[in-house]
């Protein structure tokens, strides 16, 4: 994977779209931090290739949630399941 600056990205975008051509992936730093990434796609994957982001990102997202609301004292994925499967049970029997 190779890393351009946004500058070189400004003044050599050749070199960029020749190593993206090439390697597929690009990274674009910003004051020395990724900023961005580029992925070569064409019309037929441009689509799958956006999904397959997305996708990521929202797991990223979600992780993130679970492991804030378990430092916050919350219930687990597991502890919700328990309670529900507990919840059926009872009803279950009460039945």
């Amino acid at each position: 994977m190779n890393f351009y600056t946004a500058r070189e990205l400004r003044n050599t975008p050749k070199e960029l779209w020749k190593d993206l051509e090439d390697d597929g992936m690009a990274v674009i730093t910003k004051n020395g931090k990724p900023a961005a990434l580029m992925f070569k796609v064409d019309g037929r994957t441009l689509e799958e290739t956006a999904w397959a982001v997305r996708q990521v990102r929202f797991n990223e997202t979600l992780r993130k949630m679970r492991v804030r609301a378990e430092s916050m004292g919350f219930m687990t994925d597991e502890e919700i399941e328990a309670e529900i499967a507990a919840a059926r049970e009872e009803m279950h029997d009460a039945a």
